[in-house]
């Protein structure tokens, strides 16, 4: 979700989180890995929507998250 120069990346699936692959201060291009969730034993990438700064991350390694839960903020 694009909100001014704010990006808010949410999760398209309900699982856990198992991979993180950025912080606060990255520099990523678009479709960047930022980071695993696992559902139904499937790692699915979350990539970026496009070139940006991370801002935060709003999610820890094994975290369950809900489908659209915010993950990452990119500006």
């Amino acid at each position: 979700m694009i909100r001014g120069n704010v990006i808010e990346v949410r999760t398209p699936v309900v699982g856990a989180v198992v991979d993180i692959l950025v912080q606060p201060g990255t520099q990523v291009t678009e479709d960047d890995d930022l980071l695993f969730p696992e559902s139904m034993t499937m790692h699915i990438p979350v990539h970026a929507p496009r070139a940006e700064i991370v801002q935060e991350v709003r999610v820890n390694v094994s975290d369950t998250v809900h489908e659209d839960d915010l993950l990452v903020v990119l500006s």
